[in-house]
């Protein structure tokens, strides 16, 4: 009788999700368990014997890994989060430890720092005053230019910045504000995060980030970006409070959920020009209604809620996943694996 290849997934996933791994991974190739959480000692057993172990926030521990014993041959996490998996306990185990990269979170990461140097470089008002020819407002005449004669910033814009050596602060800090935190770090940016549940030292350590009260990233950032779910307890989390205790330099991104900020209070905020500008993907109300006060603002850039990309972040990843078991199971080395001796470029 052919042995198949054991995969157990130990974390809670929506039902179309299941399907895609269900379909993708044959009955006569593969046998799929589902572990929920809080399984105890069901799930200890039920993970005896697994060849690949799929995780995302769930945490494997080292009983778990224990549990699989030498048939394991790969922990597999959605995300990059490394406190997912206890790493001292794999690598003594000699199992390899693949973190799939979430290719909407990427996604939802290179849009937020557009976002931000959208707002910091006024991309859009350069745009459209250069396309209308609204230099000749200013009595400006085009010049030919060669090497030294230019006509630098010619709509004489006097509030340019740079994301340079800027304070970062994340307000929630799941696979999305971990992937802006390592394109931050690109551009020399001190990154400040507020979570529910701080991460360990140890990774803040690797990661370069430093956990602060909700109040202090407030006062302290040069950008504040959103990442957090909306839930009953972060309803409205960015209102009239904390938009005062904001630099009067600084801008907020959201790409999160419109309802995490009072837009009113916002709207209000920009309109005195109280912080330089914000640039906002998502909106309580969706597509931005006719009239809404952020249409007549010239310190905001709006987007139509396209941070995701092209949508299918969650069935890439899956689909990434299910490749790399495939592999493995094909007797292939996995991709993304984690290299201990290189905690820093591999984050």
């Amino acid at each position: 009788m052919r042995t198949l290849f054991q995969v157990v997934v130990a974390e809670p996933l929506p039902e179309w999700v299941r399907g895609f791994y269900t379909s993708e991974l044959r009955p006569d190739n593969f046998s799929l368990h589902w572990l929920d959480e809080g399984s105890g000692a069901e799930g200890l057993e039920a993970i005896g014997g697994a060849n690949v172990i799929v995780t995302g926030k769930q945490r494997i521990t080292a009983a778990m890994i224990n549990a699989a014993g030498p048939s394991l041959k790969l922990i597999q996490v959605q995300g990059r989060a490394p406190w997912a998996v206890d790493l001292e306990a794999a690598v003594g185990a000699n199992v390899p430890v693949s973190f799939m990269p979430h290719r909407g979170a990427i996604a939802v990461a290179e849009h937020t720092m557009a976002l931000a140097l959208g707002v910091y470089r006024k991309l859009i008002p350069g745009h459209l005053q250069t396309a209308s020819a609204a230099y000749k407002d200013l009595g400006v005449e085009p010049v030919l230019t060669d090497e030294r004669t230019i006509a630098f910033n010619w709509m004489r814009f006097d509030d340019l910045s740079e994301l340079y050596g800027k304070v970062l602060g994340l307000v929630g800090l799941g696979d999305i504000g971990l992937e802006v935190a390592r394109r931050a770090r690109s551009f020399d940016m001190k990154v400040l995060y507020t979570k529910r549940t701080p991460i360990p030292p140890e990774f803040e350590k690797t990661l370069r980030l430093s956990h602060v009260s909700l109040e202090d990233i407030v006062s302290q950032s040069d950008i504040l970006s959103l990442h957090a779910p909306h839930t009953p307890e972060t309803e409205g989390i960015i209102g009239a409070s904390q938009l005062a205790s904001m630099k009067p330099t600084a801008v907020l991104i959201n790409t999160s959920r419109g309802g995490l900020i009072d837009e009113d209070a916002l709207a209000t905020c920009l309109g005195k020009r109280s912080i330089a500008g914000a640039g906002l993907d998502v909106f309580r109300m969706e597509p931005l209604p006719t009239g809404h006060p952020f249409m007549e603002l010239d310190n905001v850039l709006l987007a139509p809620h396209v941070g995701g990309g092209g949508g299918g972040g969650r069935k890439g990843m899956a689909s990434d996943v299910i490749t790399n078991i495939a592999r493995v199971a094909q007797g292939l080395q996995a991709k993304h694996l984690f290299e201990p001796t290189d905690r820093a470029v591999w984050l």
